[in-house]
């Protein structure tokens, strides 16, 4: 069907006529579709006219199929961080969590979506189920009992690379559909925003049930926590997939509002930043920590600047939305510059080590992504070009930070002796 709304999106009867035939597929394919075709004529009718019925009938859509789809990929998450307790693993001298929760979180959230399909591609689940066995063997191979920089960064950069391989699961290892990353993007950004809810939801059931349970004088913090706060902890992000495709018309309406939140926050607090610096007496050269924090600010607002970009992008033209941005791209370009030149500096000084060569290329990266955007962003303002060309920018670029990150896990700690 997916092939044939695409074919018939400018023919009304005969869209109507697939929308009868399979609503409820209609719908899915529609919303993974909608970057692709909201700009041809009648979109926000079908649009409206979808969010309209999943509103009426949201309390119904839910099947027992779902839910138990649901339930078979939290009890796969559950049940695999449950292991030490299960087998008595030493977590102070295996680092179980800190080696295998990645994995764990991005496998329930492949085996959802595997599931979640109805139709089994045994050579997709073949490929993935490798390149998780790969990883987890590699990983827990590596030894932990010698402080090596090299194999903290690749426990670092090891989710980045679970991230890709779960990437390539959402676009079913289409890696020619550009539109689909775009969707991947767009939904991690949706994840993001209904993870935090839910993480936050229950943390507070977690405070309140404990305090509850303490008033009768039942001491109950380390049962909730080993046996129903880690399970749920896991299963967070499972749920929050499971509420984005089966209520899409939720984040949505939400995502964009974030979106258009956070942009001009960040430009503000770009600005106001890098005038303190003038005034501190800090500065990334002399000061190791400093940088630190200065490229995980990088970090943070260069993932603000894609997510606010695909959020936009699925709106009608918002002309304050995109001089944000290209106003954010540049501050966040002047900052990446910094960064760099702090780094070669101590480069120069200090020599070559896991951290610096981690940082260098992570920003020299991050530099490349940047030029692009701005550059696609400046089309949009002023030749009045579609911000569709930023998302495909975008998309083309990830196969590079895939690359860095498997670079950074499997080749440096090599390079280095894992030292």
């Amino acid at each position: 069907m997916r092939q044939k709304v695409k074919e018939y999106i400018d023919q009304p009867e005969q869209l109507e006529k697939l929308y009868q035939a399979d609503k409820k597929n209609f719908k899915n394919i529609f919303y993974e579709i909608l970057p692709e075709i909201k700009s041809f004529q009648g979109i926000e009718f079908w649009k409206a006219r979808l969010e309209f019925d999943d509103q009426k009938v949201s309390s119904v859509r839910i099947q027992k199929a779902d839910i138990l789809v649901l339930l078979i990929s939290c009890f796969i998450a559950g049940f695999l961080i449950k292991l030490p307790q299960i087998f008595n693993i030493d977590l102070k001298q295996f680092f179980f969590y800190e080696k295998n929760a990645p994995i764990i979180v991005f496998l329930g959230l492949s085996s959802y979506l595997f599931l979640s399909r109805g139709h089994f591609n045994f050579r997709h689940i073949l490929l993935a189920g490798f390149a998780f066995l790969i990883s987890a063997v590699y990983i827990n191979f590596l030894p932990t009992d010698n402080n090596s920089d090299s194999i903290i960064l690749a426990f670092i950069h090891l989710p980045l690379t679970l991230w890709c391989i779960y990437g390539l699961i959402y676009i079913d290892f289409n890696i020619n559909d550009k539109f689909r990353r775009i969707d991947f993007i767009k939904f991690n950004g949706d994840l993001a925003i209904l993870g935090a809810v839910i993480i936050a939801a229950g943390v507070a059931m977690t405070g309140i049930t404990i305090g509850l349970f303490a008033a009768i004088d039942l001491q109950i913090e380390k049962f909730y926590i080993e046996n129903i706060g880690i399970i749920g902890l896991v299963s967070a992000p499972i749920v929050a997939t499971f509420i984005i495709k089966k209520y899409p018309f939720v984040t949505n309406k939400i995502a964009p509002i974030i979106a258009n939140i956070f942009s001009p926050l960040a430009l503000i607090t770009l600005l106001v930043y890098l005038i303190s610096i003038a005034f501190s007496g800090k500065d990334p050269y002399n000061d190791r920590n400093f940088l630190i924090v200065f490229n995980g600010m990088l970090l943070g607002v260069m993932a603000i600047t894609v997510f606010s970009v695909s959020e936009t992008s699925l709106n009608t033209k918002q002309r304050f939305n995109e001089m944000t941005l290209f106003a954010l791209s540049i501050v966040t370009l002047i900052i990446d510059l910094i960064a760099i030149s702090a780094i070669i500096y101590r480069l120069g000084e200090f020599g070559f080590t896991p951290n610096r060569i981690a940082v260098l290329g992570s920003n020299i990266l991050i530099f490349g992504n940047l030029i692009i955007i701005m550059i696609d962003l400046y089309q949009i303002n002023f030749k009045k070009k579609d911000i569709k060309r930023v998302e495909l920018s975008i998309a083309k670029y990830l196969p590079l930070y895939a690359l860095w990150t498997i670079f950074m896990v499997f080749i440096l700690p090599l390079i280095f002796g894992f030292k």
